[in-house]
């Protein structure tokens, strides 16, 4: 056990802190002065201890979060990959279940990784999954209770999203790439040059579904999740593409359970 007896005494709280994490997530940096074992001795073994069972907690954390992405570049490279991630964006929130949520952008970044273009977006599914499962709980309505509004008041409803909706979009196949490296997934060739993908996950009950979307349909949702009208959002959606099939998108949205609630003016309606 390390204590920090007079650790800090010269220095503010926050700057003790600050001194202490530096060194925990850099082992170039020395012991924090004042930082001591049991026997009242500095030690910078027993610091150098904590500072790994820290590093491979955090890197075991990444690991859980992004088994896919785990799978597809090796846990040698991807123990690389997230010890220099830990390094360059340590915890902010004490629930390591929220931990990661830069992770994907910090691929885009990565050298190394620029070999595997698709891996970012594949990392974004993940972590919409996690986002997905931990979100908040509503019920969605049923296609029932949609159907019931009149066509003359349907261009001015409004719908209200379920907590747990994340769209990711990829220029890539990537939802493809994550379904095949997924638990039971068998992984095969893919052509990256096929064209992109939408991905839509929901967790309507206790399972994360996972599906994937046409074009215009991420369009459609970012502006219903605006809080624009479906009309104006339709008009989103076709700009994007053309087909877009309004009636379809809606009611796999709806039988999904992705949509909990619709509203008109400031009147919010459910089942």
């Amino acid at each position: 056990m390390l204590t920090n007896r007079g650790f800090g005494l010269m220095l503010s709280l926050a700057e003790a802190q600050r001194i202490f994490a530096a060194a925990l997530l850099d082992p170039a940096l020395p012991t924090p002065v004042g930082l001591v074992g049991p026997d009242g001795k500095p030690s910078s073994r027993r610091f150098a201890v904590y500072r790994n069972n820290v590093l491979v907690g955090l890197t075991q954390t990444l690991k859980d979060a992004f088994p896919v992405v785990h799978r597809i570049v090796g846990a040698e490279f991807f123990e690389a990959m997230a010890r220099a991630y830990v390094v360059t964006e340590p915890p902010c929130s004490p629930m390591l279940f929220d931990y990661g949520a830069g992770f994907a952008n910090f691929i885009d970044q990565f050298e190394p990784a620029k070999v595997l273009p698709y891996l970012s977006d594949v990392a974004r599914i993940e972590r919409a999954w996690t986002e997905a499962y931990h979100a908040s709980e509503a019920s969605p309505i049923s296609l029932s209770a949609f159907a019931a509004i009149t066509s003359d008041r349907l261009p001015a409803v409004t719908l209200v999203l379920h907590p747990s909706v994340r769209i990711v979009h990829s220029r890539f196949p990537a939802l493809t790439i994550w379904q095949m490296n997924v638990d039971g997934g068998v992984p095969g060739p893919v052509d990256l040059a096929a064209g992109g993908e939408n991905a839509l996950l929901v967790r309507p009950q206790a399972v994360v579904e996972v599906r994937s979307i046409p074009n215009g349909s991420p369009e459609f949702m970012h502006a219903l999740v605006s809080g624009r009208p479906v009309l104006a959002a339709f008009e989103e959606a076709i700009a994007a593409n053309p087909t877009f099939d309004l009636s379809a998108n809606l009611s796999d949205l709806i039988q999904l359970g992705a949509v909990v609630g619709f509203a008109f003016a400031q009147e919010t309606l459910r089942t």
